[in-house]
């Protein structure tokens, strides 16, 4: 069982890609999009854009604050 298991985790440890990454074989990368002079290199692909991870707004609250009055906020008829 624990030599299965080495053996598990040995083969798994291999897994991971240590060199950078480049299109396979015959392939190429994707055109230039329109107005671009180059086409985007691998790195640039994954790079996620602001639009695909927004940064994140950690503003505390410093101080008690009052609500405004919501004026759709009806009891029920």
């Amino acid at each position: 069982m624990k030599r299965v298991l080495l053996g598990a985790v040995l083969l798994l440890g291999g897994c991971g890609a240590a060199a950078g990454l480049k299109p396979a074989e015959g392939d190429a990368l994707p055109v230039a999009p329109y107005g671009a002079t180059a086409p985007p290199t691998p790195a640039d692909l994954l790079t996620p854009s602001s639009q695909a991870r927004p940064q994140r707004n950690d503003e505390l609250l410093r101080q008690s604050e009052l609500r405004r009055t919501d004026e759709f906020d009806l009891p029920p008829n």
